[in-house]
């Protein structure tokens, strides 16, 4: 986000985006305004391509003869720009097969669809690159970080406008909903930066499948907060015995950090291997013993020493 918010992390009309409900013919607006911009995302190449395909899947998916529910599709069968079918339904567990097979819910209109990019950006927690600025910020505790304090809070937070961005977002209320339901469950996590007055200025959250986390979407309110927020997440992450940190898009700024791009079947292929490790399910809490303002991410057996 992106992350997955760096897809499209602007809030457009819905509640879920934290703005004021409009109504009548301000609504309309704002639904035309969220229809037009979610049909231009859909059009833009290379996604031109696929609409055919994308036609008669809508098809099948509304005369019935679409995916039963619980069911996923075939992640190796994805069209060119990583559409893979269209979402039966966003329950608990058939989320957790989706993210187990390499696949992620995404829409910005019609109904959700499932997504598995020809390529992937990951993180390899040894290869996380933390700057001097952000290492300086790290040490002298500017923000608070938590974990699951506030899951719907930071959900909120990646769906809000952003300027420059055009009123667009993939975080639903529907979506909102999902999460809130694998969190409650013990498989979706947040990330939350809070300011010496305890306000809430960026944060994070995904989906944790074994020893594979997911990034959603993170965001700011106050310069460097998510940054502070990622870090720590990344210290935890392989702390806790996680192999990898999945990003799903390029972004320059992933790159900078760290993370690499790799093709579906070299990501599946660890994917596999990774979801078959413990996890650690249920509500997560920072470890205050874990500096990490000096961890060092190539020696990740030393990292909470506090050298």
């Amino acid at each position: 986000m992106s992350l997955a918010s760096n897809m499209a992390n602007a809030a457009g009309a819905f509640p879920a985006s934290g703005q004021t409900t409009v109504s009548g013919s301000g609504a309309w607006r704002a639904r035309l305004r969220h229809f037009v911009l979610g049909a231009a995302w859909a059009l833009k190449p290379p996604r031109t391509a696929d609409v055919p395909a994308v036609l008669y899947l809508l098809a099948r998916h509304y005369a019935g003869f679409g995916l039963a529910a619980g069911e996923v599709p075939d992640p190796d069968r994805a069209l060119g720009a990583g559409l893979a079918g269209i979402c039966s339904d966003l329950a608990v567990d058939t989320l957790l097969e989706g993210y187990r097979r390499g696949l992620f819910p995404f829409s910005h209109i019609g109904p959700q669809k499932w997504w598995a990019p020809k390529n992937r950006m990951i993180l390899a927690f040894e290869n996380f690159d933390i700057e001097k600025n952000l290492r300086r910020r790290l040490r002298n505790k500017h923000f608070t970080v938590t974990f699951d304090r506030d899951f719907e809070g930071v959900m909120r937070g990646c769906a809000e406008l952003r300027p420059g961005r055009p009123a667009l977002t993939w975080i639903t209320q529907e979506i909102i909903t999902a999460y809130c339901a694998l969190f409650e469950a013990g498989h979706a996590h947040s990330v939350e930066v809070w300011d010496k007055d305890g306000q809430l200025v960026g944060g994070a959250y995904g989906v944790s499948v074994g020893g594979v986390f997911f990034t959603e979407s993170q965001f700011n309110r106050v310069r460097d907060a998510a940054k502070v927020g990622f870090a720590v997440l990344n210290c935890h992450l392989q702390h806790w015995g996680y192999i990898l940190n999945d990003g799903k898009h390029f972004t320059p700024h992933l790159a900078r950090v760290g993370f690499e791009l790799i093709g579906r079947s070299q990501f599946n292929s660890i994917l596999r291997r990774g979801c078959a490790l413990p996890g650690r399910a249920g509500p997560w809490q920072v470890d205050d013993a874990l500096d990490v303002g000096a961890w060092d991410p190539k020696a990740p057996n030393i990292q909470d020493t506090g050298r």
